[in-house]
């Protein structure tokens, strides 16, 4: 029971962070290098959930992983964007 209540606090805690994200496009204050560690890290998580056969633990990291994705994806796109609209200016 506590274990499916931190997997789901820890994987909604992402949701604000995404929907500011998509609606802002404003990635300047978010570190890569600790997305790209989130990322690594909560693969791993889903690899050992996988490996255990922890229903929960999958889930709960296969919902992070695609959340944490998100937010890679967008700081790696909008941070570019800003490089090449800087360089035009």
């Amino acid at each position: 029971m506590i274990g499916s209540l931190a997997g789901i606090l820890t994987t909604v805690a992402f949701v604000p962070q995404v929907v500011k994200i998509l609606k802002t496009k404003e990635t300047s204050s978010i570190s890569i290098q600790t997305c790209l560690m989130q990322v690594v890290g909560v693969f791993l998580w889903l690899i050992h959930g996988l490996f255990k056969g922890d229903v929960p633990l999958i889930a709960a990291n296969s919902i992070t992983l695609g959340l944490t994705l998100i937010i890679t994806i967008c700081k790696l796109r909008y941070s570019s964007e800003s490089v090449l609209k800087n360089r035009k200016a």
